[in-house]
């Protein structure tokens, strides 16, 4: 299954158990990741615990799934890419807004800014620009959103190198390769025009 152990949603004990059967009530089934993060159950709960706050907040659910295709591209991550493709189909991204997302951009003009800022922030590790927020709150992203941003960033980037690391076996449609050349063009004007 995974480079790291997992715990079967039928072996499960204690806080794990507790865990497993709460994802299981939300998304009716149990990701392999979340089965691999109950080996140590507070690495479930924090991952857990930060999602469920920030789908709380004022970042909407296609924004929030632009940002981890993004991130999840960028980091390399065959599981959160897939993932997060059929998520991201499920609050209703078309399949180019996915494709698009993975590879840096987006055609409106505020999950652009937020698929950006949050880029920046990946790529600079948070050592992020002054130019970077005056671009970002040019585009109408607030203080407040912006720091959402940072928060889906630091998710994101858990749940990568978590995945990456113990190679968790996919259990979603498996995302296609991006084609490279497409994917490192994005950040220039090429990415933009239709």
């Amino acid at each position: 299954m995974s480079r790291l152990q997992h715990v079967s949603p039928e072996a499960a004990t204690g806080q794990a158990k507790e865990l497993l059967n709460a994802v299981k009530g939300k998304l009716g089934m149990i990701p392999n990741m979340t089965q691999v993060m109950a080996i140590a159950p507070s690495v479930l709960d924090g991952y857990l615990s930060l999602s469920g706050a920030l789908s709380k907040g004022s970042l909407p659910p296609k924004t929030r799934e632009h940002i981890s295709l993004a991130v999840g591209e960028a980091n390399s991550c065959n599981y959160c890419v897939s993932a997060h493709s059929a998520i991201g189909k499920s609050v209703g991204l078309t399949a180019e807004q996915i494709l698009d997302s993975r590879r840096g951009t987006a055609v409106d003009p505020k999950a652009d800014a937020a698929i950006q800022f949050a880029r920046q922030v990946l790529e600079t590790r948070g050592q992020v620009s002054n130019a970077d927020l005056s671009a970002a709150r040019a585009a109408g992203l607030d203080d407040p959103a912006l720091a959402e941003i940072v928060a889906n960033v630091a998710l994101n980037v858990f749940s990568n190198y978590f995945n990456n690391v113990a190679e968790t076996e996919i259990d979603f449609t498996k995302a296609a390769p991006l084609n490279r050349e497409s994917a490192s063009a994005c950040g220039t004007e090429a990415c933009h025009v239709r």
